[in-house]
Protein backbone atom coordinates (compact mmCIF):
# COMPACT_ATOMS: atom_id res chain seq x y z
CA UNK A 1 0.00 0.00 0.00
CA UNK A 2 1.38 3.47 -0.84
CA UNK A 3 1.16 6.55 1.48
CA UNK A 4 -0.41 10.10 0.71
CA UNK A 5 2.99 11.58 0.31
CA UNK A 6 1.22 14.66 1.83
CA UNK A 7 0.73 13.64 4.93
CA UNK A 8 3.57 11.83 5.53
CA UNK A 9 6.20 13.92 7.55
CA UNK A 10 10.12 12.93 8.45
CA UNK A 11 11.94 13.32 11.56
CA UNK A 12 15.62 13.74 10.72
CA UNK A 13 18.40 12.60 13.09
CA UNK A 14 21.62 13.60 12.53
CA UNK A 15 24.13 11.08 14.40
CA UNK A 16 23.77 7.81 15.60
CA UNK A 17 26.10 7.59 19.14
CA UNK A 18 24.14 7.99 22.33
CA UNK A 19 21.85 10.69 22.20
CA UNK A 20 20.45 9.98 18.63
CA UNK A 21 19.90 6.29 18.78
CA UNK A 22 18.10 6.81 22.06
CA UNK A 23 15.95 9.53 20.56
CA UNK A 24 15.45 6.88 17.32
CA UNK A 25 14.03 4.67 20.04
CA UNK A 26 11.99 6.92 22.07
CA UNK A 27 10.30 8.72 19.05
CA UNK A 28 9.55 5.48 17.27
CA UNK A 29 7.64 4.21 20.05
CA UNK A 30 5.47 7.32 20.64
CA UNK A 31 4.68 8.08 16.73
CA UNK A 32 2.64 6.15 14.25
CA UNK A 33 4.59 4.70 11.05
CA UNK A 34 1.55 5.48 8.87
CA UNK A 35 2.57 9.26 9.31
CA UNK A 36 6.05 9.47 10.35
CA UNK A 37 8.79 8.08 8.84
CA UNK A 38 12.09 8.49 11.08
CA UNK A 39 15.24 9.02 9.55
CA UNK A 40 18.76 8.86 10.89
CA UNK A 41 21.78 9.61 9.39
CA UNK A 42 25.70 7.86 10.46
CA UNK A 43 28.82 7.67 8.71
CA UNK A 44 30.09 5.46 10.93
CA UNK A 45 29.70 1.67 11.26
CA UNK A 46 30.66 0.67 14.83
CA UNK A 47 29.16 2.31 17.41
CA UNK A 48 31.35 3.01 20.62
CA UNK A 49 30.94 3.11 24.25
CA UNK A 50 32.68 6.12 24.96
CA UNK A 51 33.02 5.90 28.77
CA UNK A 52 35.05 2.49 27.47
CA UNK A 53 37.49 4.57 26.72
CA UNK A 54 38.84 5.57 29.85
CA UNK A 55 39.87 1.94 30.22
CA UNK A 56 40.85 0.80 27.00
CA UNK A 57 44.52 2.25 27.97
CA UNK A 58 44.99 0.15 31.24
CA UNK A 59 43.57 -2.63 29.63
CA UNK A 60 40.51 -3.07 31.84
CA UNK A 61 38.16 -3.11 28.81
CA UNK A 62 39.28 -4.83 25.42
CA UNK A 63 38.23 -3.16 21.94
CA UNK A 64 35.66 -6.05 21.77
CA UNK A 65 34.05 -4.60 24.81
CA UNK A 66 33.34 -1.57 23.74
CA UNK A 67 32.42 -1.59 20.02
CA UNK A 68 29.16 -3.00 18.46
CA UNK A 69 27.74 -2.24 15.02
CA UNK A 70 25.40 0.97 15.05
CA UNK A 71 22.44 -1.25 13.19
CA UNK A 72 22.22 -3.25 16.42
CA UNK A 73 20.69 -0.55 18.23
CA UNK A 74 18.16 1.27 15.64
CA UNK A 75 14.85 0.01 16.24
CA UNK A 76 12.77 -1.73 13.48
CA UNK A 77 10.98 1.10 11.64
CA UNK A 78 13.71 3.73 11.79
CA UNK A 79 15.47 4.07 8.40
CA UNK A 80 19.54 3.82 8.65
CA UNK A 81 21.44 5.87 6.31
CA UNK A 82 24.87 5.46 6.60
CA UNK A 83 26.51 8.45 4.77
CA UNK A 84 27.95 11.54 5.56
CA UNK A 85 26.36 14.91 5.70
CA UNK A 86 27.54 17.87 3.56
CA UNK A 87 25.64 20.39 4.70
CA UNK A 88 21.94 21.70 6.06
CA UNK A 89 19.92 23.82 4.98
CA UNK A 90 17.48 24.86 7.90
CA UNK A 91 15.34 27.48 5.84
CA UNK A 92 14.83 25.51 3.27
CA UNK A 93 14.32 22.56 5.58
CA UNK A 94 16.48 20.39 4.08
CA UNK A 95 20.30 17.86 5.00
CA UNK A 96 22.36 17.14 1.40
CA UNK A 97 24.33 14.36 1.50
CA UNK A 98 27.99 13.74 -0.12
CA UNK A 99 26.06 11.79 -2.95
CA UNK A 100 24.20 15.20 -3.66
CA UNK A 101 20.98 13.79 -2.05
CA UNK A 102 18.74 16.04 -0.31
CA UNK A 103 16.49 14.93 2.59
CA UNK A 104 14.06 17.05 3.41
CA UNK A 105 13.06 17.06 6.89
CA UNK A 106 9.93 18.70 8.84
CA UNK A 107 11.20 18.19 12.50
CA UNK A 108 15.23 18.17 12.54
CA UNK A 109 17.17 16.30 15.89
CA UNK A 110 20.62 17.47 15.67
CA UNK A 111 23.02 14.69 17.73
CA UNK A 112 26.60 15.14 16.13
CA UNK A 113 28.16 15.36 19.37
CA UNK A 114 31.51 16.57 19.97
CA UNK A 115 34.90 15.95 18.37
CA UNK A 116 38.61 16.50 20.06
CA UNK A 117 40.71 19.37 17.36
CA UNK A 118 44.08 18.91 18.50
CA UNK A 119 45.01 20.86 15.16
CA UNK A 120 43.88 23.76 17.17
CA UNK A 121 46.95 23.74 19.76
CA UNK A 122 50.33 24.55 17.77
CA UNK A 123 52.35 21.90 17.79
CA UNK A 124 49.93 19.21 19.24
CA UNK A 125 49.78 17.17 15.99
CA UNK A 126 53.78 17.93 15.75
CA UNK A 127 56.27 14.53 15.35
CA UNK A 128 55.48 13.34 18.69
CA UNK A 129 51.76 12.91 18.35
CA UNK A 130 50.78 9.17 19.40
CA UNK A 131 55.10 9.05 20.24
CA UNK A 132 54.94 10.54 23.17
CA UNK A 133 51.74 12.67 23.24
CA UNK A 134 48.48 10.77 23.40
CA UNK A 135 44.40 11.41 23.70
CA UNK A 136 42.03 8.87 24.97
CA UNK A 137 39.22 10.43 23.82
CA UNK A 138 39.06 9.26 20.39
CA UNK A 139 39.28 5.36 19.85
CA UNK A 140 42.28 5.56 18.16
CA UNK A 141 44.24 7.04 20.72
CA UNK A 142 43.10 5.02 23.83
CA UNK A 143 44.17 2.44 21.61
CA UNK A 144 47.41 3.59 20.93
CA UNK A 145 48.37 5.11 24.31
CA UNK A 146 47.44 1.28 25.55
CA UNK A 147 50.33 0.02 23.39
CA UNK A 148 52.71 2.64 24.93
CA UNK A 149 52.01 2.00 28.42
CA UNK A 150 52.53 -1.54 28.01
CA UNK A 151 55.90 -1.13 27.46
CA UNK A 152 56.57 2.82 29.39
CA UNK A 153 59.37 2.28 31.59
CA UNK A 154 58.41 5.54 33.27
CA UNK A 155 59.04 9.01 34.20
CA UNK A 156 56.87 12.31 33.84
CA UNK A 157 53.05 11.92 33.22
CA UNK A 158 51.41 14.47 32.39
CA UNK A 159 47.71 14.90 32.44
CA UNK A 160 46.26 17.73 30.99
CA UNK A 161 43.40 19.57 29.32
CA UNK A 162 43.30 21.89 27.06
CA UNK A 163 40.33 24.04 27.30
CA UNK A 164 36.94 23.95 28.71
CA UNK A 165 34.22 22.60 27.86
CA UNK A 166 35.34 18.97 26.68
CA UNK A 167 32.89 15.54 27.40
CA UNK A 168 32.69 14.21 30.37
CA UNK A 169 34.53 16.72 32.00
CA UNK A 170 35.77 14.01 35.12
CA UNK A 171 37.26 11.85 32.56
CA UNK A 172 40.90 13.10 32.92
CA UNK A 173 40.83 13.58 36.48
CA UNK A 174 39.90 9.99 36.37
CA UNK A 175 42.75 8.80 33.99
CA UNK A 176 45.40 10.39 36.51
CA UNK A 177 43.68 8.28 39.44
CA UNK A 178 43.63 4.93 37.49
CA UNK A 179 47.31 5.80 36.41
CA UNK A 180 48.19 6.18 39.99
CA UNK A 181 46.79 2.66 40.32
CA UNK A 182 48.08 0.97 37.45
CA UNK A 183 51.65 1.62 38.30
CA UNK A 184 51.24 0.39 41.53
CA UNK A 185 49.95 -2.80 40.43
CA UNK A 186 52.99 -3.08 38.01
CA UNK A 187 55.66 -1.95 41.28
CA UNK A 188 56.27 0.95 39.21
CA UNK A 189 54.67 3.76 40.66
CA UNK A 190 57.86 5.28 42.27
CA UNK A 191 59.13 5.60 38.71
CA UNK A 192 56.29 7.59 37.39
CA UNK A 193 55.69 11.49 38.33
CA UNK A 194 51.80 11.85 37.64
CA UNK A 195 50.83 15.78 37.05
CA UNK A 196 47.63 16.66 36.69
CA UNK A 197 47.28 20.35 34.35
CA UNK A 198 44.28 22.28 34.51
CA UNK A 199 42.85 25.43 32.73
CA UNK A 200 40.67 25.74 35.57
CA UNK A 201 41.10 26.90 38.85
CA UNK A 202 40.59 23.79 40.77
CA UNK A 203 40.14 19.90 40.04
CA UNK A 204 36.85 20.41 38.95
CA UNK A 205 34.45 22.46 37.00
CA UNK A 206 32.34 23.10 40.52
CA UNK A 207 34.34 24.38 43.35
CA UNK A 208 32.41 21.28 45.77
CA UNK A 209 33.45 18.79 44.10
CA UNK A 210 36.83 20.30 44.02
CA UNK A 211 37.75 19.72 47.66
CA UNK A 212 36.70 16.27 47.61
CA UNK A 213 38.95 15.26 44.46
CA UNK A 214 41.69 18.04 45.73
CA UNK A 215 42.28 15.12 49.07
CA UNK A 216 42.46 12.60 46.72
CA UNK A 217 44.63 14.00 44.65
CA UNK A 218 47.21 14.80 47.89
CA UNK A 219 46.09 11.54 48.63
CA UNK A 220 47.81 9.84 45.49
CA UNK A 221 50.76 12.16 45.30
CA UNK A 222 49.60 13.66 42.20
CA UNK A 223 50.46 17.13 41.50
CA UNK A 224 48.37 19.53 40.19
CA UNK A 225 48.95 22.60 38.06
CA UNK A 226 45.99 24.67 37.84
CA UNK A 227 45.28 28.10 35.65
CA UNK A 228 47.08 26.75 32.58
CA UNK A 229 46.30 27.56 29.63
CA UNK A 230 48.33 26.07 26.83
CA UNK A 231 49.70 27.83 24.07
CA UNK A 232 51.76 25.30 22.27
CA UNK A 233 53.49 22.01 23.07
CA UNK A 234 57.19 22.19 21.87
CA UNK A 235 57.98 18.56 20.64
CA UNK A 236 61.89 19.29 20.25
CA UNK A 237 61.75 19.65 24.04
CA UNK A 238 59.06 17.38 25.10
CA UNK A 239 57.27 20.66 27.35
CA UNK A 240 54.12 22.27 27.06
CA UNK A 241 53.96 25.81 27.40
CA UNK A 242 51.36 28.22 28.80
CA UNK A 243 50.61 31.64 27.47
CA UNK A 244 52.66 32.90 30.29
CA UNK A 245 55.44 31.22 29.39
CA UNK A 246 55.06 28.20 32.30
CA UNK A 247 56.97 25.51 31.14
CA UNK A 248 56.25 21.89 31.77
CA UNK A 249 58.33 19.35 30.66
CA UNK A 250 56.81 15.41 30.14
CA UNK A 251 57.63 12.11 28.63
CA UNK A 252 54.17 10.88 28.70
CA UNK A 253 52.05 13.81 27.53
CA UNK A 254 48.12 12.35 27.95
CA UNK A 255 45.93 15.37 26.78
CA UNK A 256 42.47 16.43 26.64
CA UNK A 257 42.41 18.37 22.81
CA UNK A 258 40.03 21.12 22.23
CA UNK A 259 36.64 19.91 22.10
CA UNK A 260 34.39 21.04 18.99
CA UNK A 261 31.40 20.43 17.56
CA UNK A 262 31.08 19.14 14.05
CA UNK A 263 32.38 20.68 10.98
CA UNK A 264 29.19 19.88 9.79
CA UNK A 265 27.60 23.16 11.72
CA UNK A 266 30.03 25.20 10.61
CA UNK A 267 29.97 24.46 6.91
CA UNK A 268 25.71 25.33 7.25
CA UNK A 269 25.81 28.36 9.60
CA UNK A 270 24.47 26.89 12.79
CA UNK A 271 27.14 26.66 15.24
CA UNK A 272 28.81 29.24 17.53
CA UNK A 273 32.44 29.00 17.50
CA UNK A 274 33.38 25.81 18.60
CA UNK A 275 30.65 24.67 16.40
CA UNK A 276 28.11 24.03 18.94
CA UNK A 277 24.27 25.29 18.36
CA UNK A 278 23.00 27.60 20.42
CA UNK A 279 19.99 25.50 22.35
CA UNK A 280 17.39 26.50 25.13
CA UNK A 281 18.67 25.34 28.00
CA UNK A 282 15.30 24.09 29.05
CA UNK A 283 13.53 23.04 26.32
CA UNK A 284 16.54 21.79 23.64
CA UNK A 285 15.18 23.69 20.95
CA UNK A 286 17.65 25.86 18.45
CA UNK A 287 17.47 29.41 19.57
CA UNK A 288 17.17 30.00 15.88
CA UNK A 289 15.05 27.27 14.31
CA UNK A 290 11.85 26.65 15.82
CA UNK A 291 12.08 22.93 14.01
CA UNK A 292 15.40 21.78 14.85
CA UNK A 293 16.32 20.64 18.58
CA UNK A 294 19.73 19.51 19.67
CA UNK A 295 20.83 17.18 21.90
CA UNK A 296 23.65 15.07 23.70
CA UNK A 297 27.32 17.28 22.86
CA UNK A 298 26.20 18.99 20.21
CA UNK A 299 24.35 21.85 21.83
CA UNK A 300 25.70 24.93 23.77
CA UNK A 301 23.91 24.66 27.04
CA UNK A 302 25.35 24.97 29.85
CA UNK A 303 25.72 21.43 31.42
CA UNK A 304 28.44 18.68 31.30
CA UNK A 305 28.61 16.99 27.75
CA UNK A 306 28.31 13.17 29.43
CA UNK A 307 25.92 10.53 28.45
CA UNK A 308 23.55 10.75 31.45
CA UNK A 309 22.86 14.57 30.34
CA UNK A 310 22.08 12.72 26.74
CA UNK A 311 19.81 10.18 28.28
CA UNK A 312 18.79 12.57 30.99
CA UNK A 313 17.41 15.05 28.17
CA UNK A 314 16.08 12.57 25.32
CA UNK A 315 13.19 12.08 27.79
CA UNK A 316 12.27 15.25 28.27
CA UNK A 317 12.87 15.68 24.38
CA UNK A 318 10.53 13.31 23.40
CA UNK A 319 7.67 14.92 25.58
CA UNK A 320 8.60 18.30 23.69
CA UNK A 321 8.86 16.89 20.45
CA UNK A 322 5.35 15.60 20.60
CA UNK A 323 4.19 18.72 22.53
CA UNK A 324 5.43 20.59 19.23
CA UNK A 325 4.22 18.08 16.61
CA UNK A 326 0.48 18.98 18.69
CA UNK A 327 1.17 22.40 18.29
CA UNK A 328 1.45 22.59 22.29
CA UNK A 329 3.85 25.14 24.46
CA UNK A 330 7.02 23.15 25.23
CA UNK A 331 8.16 22.07 28.75
CA UNK A 332 10.76 24.15 29.97
CA UNK A 333 11.97 21.35 32.46
CA UNK A 334 15.18 20.32 31.50
CA UNK A 335 17.51 20.96 34.39
CA UNK A 336 20.91 20.26 33.80
CA UNK A 337 20.80 16.89 35.49
CA UNK A 338 23.97 15.03 35.15
CA UNK A 339 25.43 12.04 37.35
CA UNK A 340 28.46 10.35 36.82
CA UNK A 341 30.72 7.85 38.20
CA UNK A 342 34.46 8.99 38.87
CA UNK A 343 36.92 6.36 38.84
CA UNK A 344 39.60 6.92 42.05
CA UNK A 345 41.74 3.97 41.05
CA UNK A 346 41.89 0.71 43.35
CA UNK A 347 38.82 -0.42 42.29
CA UNK A 348 36.95 2.19 43.92
CA UNK A 349 34.76 5.29 42.35
CA UNK A 350 32.92 8.53 43.75
CA UNK A 351 29.44 8.81 42.31
CA UNK A 352 28.51 12.99 41.95
CA UNK A 353 25.09 14.59 41.23
CA UNK A 354 24.06 17.92 40.04
CA UNK A 355 22.75 20.11 37.51
CA UNK A 356 22.29 23.66 36.66
CA UNK A 357 21.80 25.40 40.08
CA UNK A 358 22.92 22.30 42.60
CA UNK A 359 26.38 21.59 43.00
CA UNK A 360 27.61 18.05 43.30
CA UNK A 361 26.21 17.32 46.77
CA UNK A 362 26.45 14.76 49.70
CA UNK A 363 23.42 12.07 49.98
CA UNK A 364 22.51 8.81 48.46
CA UNK A 365 21.91 7.57 45.02
CA UNK A 366 19.22 6.91 43.32
CA UNK A 367 17.11 6.41 46.07
CA UNK A 368 16.69 8.86 49.11
CA UNK A 369 17.97 7.49 52.43
CA UNK A 370 18.83 4.11 50.64
CA UNK A 371 21.07 4.40 48.10
CA UNK A 372 22.37 1.71 47.02
CA UNK A 373 24.81 4.13 46.17
CA UNK A 374 26.97 7.13 48.19
CA UNK A 375 27.37 10.79 46.49
CA UNK A 376 30.43 12.12 47.02
CA UNK A 377 32.20 9.07 48.55
CA UNK A 378 35.17 7.11 47.47
CA UNK A 379 34.05 3.41 48.09
CA UNK A 380 34.06 -0.25 45.93
CA UNK A 381 29.89 -0.66 44.93
CA UNK A 382 30.55 2.66 42.80
CA UNK A 383 33.24 1.05 41.31
CA UNK A 384 30.90 -1.45 40.56
CA UNK A 385 28.20 0.36 39.29
CA UNK A 386 30.62 2.16 37.02
CA UNK A 387 31.52 -1.46 35.27
CA UNK A 388 28.00 -2.71 35.59
CA UNK A 389 27.14 0.67 33.63
CA UNK A 390 28.32 -0.58 31.00
CA UNK A 391 25.54 -3.69 30.56
CA UNK A 392 22.90 -0.79 30.95
CA UNK A 393 24.50 1.33 28.07
CA UNK A 394 24.06 -1.30 26.03
CA UNK A 395 20.64 -3.03 27.04
CA UNK A 396 18.74 -0.85 28.67
CA UNK A 397 19.85 3.06 27.63
CA UNK A 398 20.65 2.73 23.85
CA UNK A 399 17.00 1.30 23.51
CA UNK A 400 15.85 4.18 25.14
CA UNK A 401 14.61 2.29 28.20
CA UNK A 402 13.67 4.26 31.34
CA UNK A 403 16.15 3.09 33.94
CA UNK A 404 14.25 2.34 37.19
CA UNK A 405 14.03 4.99 40.26
CA UNK A 406 16.50 7.50 38.25
CA UNK A 407 14.65 10.57 36.99
CA UNK A 408 15.45 13.20 34.73
CA UNK A 409 15.08 15.66 36.97
CA UNK A 410 17.62 15.86 39.71
CA UNK A 411 15.97 14.69 42.98
CA UNK A 412 16.59 16.45 46.08
CA UNK A 413 15.35 14.47 48.76
CA UNK A 414 18.09 12.44 50.50
CA UNK A 415 20.57 14.59 50.00
CA UNK A 416 22.46 17.46 52.06
CA UNK A 417 21.92 20.83 50.19
CA UNK A 418 23.49 23.94 52.42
Amino acid sequence: MGHDSNTMKRILILGAGTAGTMMANHLRRHLSVENWEIDIVEERTEHHYQPGYLFLPFDIYTPEDISKPVCEFIPKGVNLINDHIEKIDPEQQFAIMRNGDRLHYDLLIIATGTKIAPEETPGMLGPEWQQSVFDFYTFEGALALRNKLREWQGGRLVVHVTEMPIKCPVAPLEFAFLSDSYFKNKKMRDKVEITYITPLSGAFTKPKATTALQHLLDEKNIRIESDFAIEHVDNDNKTIVDYGGRTIPFDLLVTVPTNKGDELLARSGMGDDLNFVPTHKATLQAKNWPNVFVLGDASDIPTSKAGSVAHFEAEILTENILSFIAGEPLKQEFDGHANCFVETGEGKALLIDFNYTHEPVEGTFPLPGIGPLRLLKENRMNHMGKLAFRWIYWNMWLKGNHIPFVSAKMQEAGKAFD
